[in-house]
């Protein structure tokens, strides 16, 4: 009997945290739903991942109300999935931001990145009537960007590829906080199904040059202090590596999809097996590890019936 398609059947409303993790700074938390952060300035604010409906948006808006009455001017997508990007419409934000690799992946395969979402995880995708269509970026830039919000001045940078070939972090000096989107997941399983598991260990160590004194993850609960930031680099450095090394082995004999994934299984069930997302993520981690073993770097279009037709592959 096959599963439950990906998050079909979690239908259950996750409790929202909005917790302060540096001078007006916030990470928008909900149990390993997607993660929002918000970053308060002089005179506005700015706002990191834009939820998947404005719907969802609104409850972001909601805790922002409860802190400031400062506008929101700017809302910043680290990456291009559906689940981040698809509320923007909810801030009235001024400016959207995005990496240039971000943008062109929108381009690239936006609309089948929202086909396949919706499909996967109905329930963040209530109210998904309000969507005006694809987000799309005012500004967007590689490499390095700085935005100043009156005198508190926000650092976007592209530290390497990750998540997505697009991933971009944010960074508040004046605290040393991060908000890494998706890089980094604290007890929550990394979606790699559009990943680069090679550079993904690098990306995360540039991270850690950093010294954050806090991060706001993709998933999972805000990270104050630097024993639960290291913690949480290392967790997900193990989930990427563990994940990629069965397939490499596999791959590297000639052996079969099927054959990658039951490796996958072996060691990483029980290491991560009661994260959040976990029996989501693992099939596309697999398709994905596995084609990156075999050569491929970028990675292939998801669509809803490539979604269908891998899990009954290999959950069936």
């Amino acid at each position: 009997m096959t599963k439950a398609f990906a998050s079909q059947g979690d239908l259950t409303e996750k409790q929202i945290s909005f917790t302060e993790i540096g001078e007006g700074l916030y990470a928008f938390t909900a149990e390993g739903d997607p993660n929002s952060g918000v970053i308060i300035g002089d005179d506005s604010v700015m706002v990191v991942e834009a939820q998947a409906t404005p719907r969802l948006a609104n409850k972001v808006i909601e805790k922002i109300r409860g802190v400031t009455d400062k506008p929101i001017t700017h809302v910043v997508l680290t990456h291009y999935h559906a689940v981040r990007v698809l509320g923007a419409s909810a801030f009235g934000a001024g400016q959207i931001i995005m990496s240039d690799k971000a943008r062109a992946m929108v381009v690239e395969r936006g609309q089948e990145d929202w086909d396949s979402e919706f499909q996967r995880f109905p329930r963040l995708f209530e109210g998904h009537e309000s969507i005006p269509g694809l987000t799309w970026p005012t500004t967007t830039f590689s490499g390095r960007m700085t935005v100043y919000l009156g005198k508190r001045r926000v650092d976007l940078m592209q530290l390497g590829r990750a998540h997505t070939a697009g991933d971009i972090v944010i960074h508040v000096p004046d605290q040393n906080v991060m908000f890494t989107g998706d890089i980094v997941e604290y007890h929550s399983a990394c979606y790699c199904g559009d990943g680069h598991f090679n550079d993904w260990p690098k990306t995360l160590e540039a991270i850690r040059a950093f010294n954050p004194d806090a991060i706001a993850p993709g998933r999972g609960d805000a990270l104050v202090g630097h024993e639960m930031v290291n913690a949480a680099i290392d967790l997900t450095k193990d989930f990427v590596q563990s994940t990629y090394r069965p397939a490499q082995a596999v791959a590297a004999r000639g052996g079969t999809l099927k054959e990658a994934w039951e490796a996958i299984r072996a060691e990483c069930d029980p290491k991560f097996s009661d994260y959040a997302i976990y029996e989501h993520c693992l099939p596309f981690n697999a398709a994905r590890a596995y084609d990156e073993a075999r050569g491929i770097d970028t990675p292939r279009i998801w669509t809803a019936q490539r979604d269908l037709e891998m899990w009954e592959q290999l959950q069936g």
